[in-house]
């Protein structure tokens, strides 16, 4: 029986399934637990979903046994349409990527666009107001190639270099118009639905969002950035996460 839930980034792509099914995600950490409720979203102890009803926009189905399933979802007689996303944030840093770029692993679009060369140069406030972007420029090799972008091997390559490099960029990125779950997409195992939008694996999603939290509130920390709780929070909360303070009080406890 496949296993399904739900999570809400910023980017309205499409409505909730009108079923779903309660999952556990197994984890080393024996507090962090998936437990349903009435309205088919899964709570965890430190990590838990935040998904209010009918904002729904990108839905999570996995098979224990491995495999994707979104089959179930793709009923006839749901015929809502994906939203376009939100435009661009006005004056943010725009990153433009094409074929050489990405096949050479070449990360100078980046240090171009962005005027960040190190990980250790970058000052988070500046970029935290005007926010990053990517527009990439991808010519297929077949026109008729129907894949998205985050579904050819080479662009995902380039963003898995360009995370290893920055780890915290994430935080930085233009939620509004979509950048991070696009940015997510790069990274996390995941399918394609026309109806449902993009389609995770949720435990690797999972895993994703806490190791970003872990990189980004250290970050935030060593940088001196106010709130670093709450802008933490709201990273995780766009890909429909909600983290409790209980986790930062462990992380404070561990570097005091």
């Amino acid at each position: 029986m496949a296993a399904t839930t739900t999570i809400k980034p910023l980017l309205p792509l499409s409505l909730s399934p009108n079923k779903s099914c309660s999952y556990s995600i197994p984890s080393s950490s024996s507090f962090i637990s998936c437990n349903p409720i009435s309205d088919s979203t899964a709570t965890f102890s430190l990590l838990h979903s935040n998904r209010p009803r009918g904002q729904i926009s990108v839905s999570v189905a996995f098979n224990p046994q491995g495999n994707f399933d979104i089959s179930m979802f793709e009923d006839e007689g749901n015929s809502s349409k994906l939203e376009p996303p939100m435009p661009p944030t006005e004056g943010r840093f725009d990153v433009i990527l094409d074929n050489d770029a990405i096949r050479n692993l070449d990360l100078s679009p980046f240090h171009s666009a962005t005027g960040i060369t190190s990980p250790t140069l970058a000052e988070p406030k500046e970029f935290l107001e005007r926010t990053i972007g990517f527009t990439i420029n991808y010519t297929r090799e077949d026109p008729r190639d129907p894949r998205e972008l985050s579904e050819f091997p080479d662009i995902r390559l380039w963003f898995v270099r360009l995370d290893a490099a920055y780890p915290w960029l994430p935080v930085l990125l233009d939620w509004r118009a979509g950048e991070l779950a696009r940015y997510a997409a790069m990274l996390v195992p995941h399918q394609m639905s026309m109806k449902m939008g993009i389609v995770f694996n949720p435990e690797a999603l999972e895993l994703f969002i806490m190791n970003k939290v872990f990189v980004v509130y250290t970050w935030f920390k060593q940088h001196n950035v106010q709130k670093p709780r709450l802008k933490t929070s709201d990273m995780a909360r766009m890909l429909g996460f909600g983290i409790e303070d209980r986790l930062f009080d462990l992380v404070d406890r561990e570097s005091s």
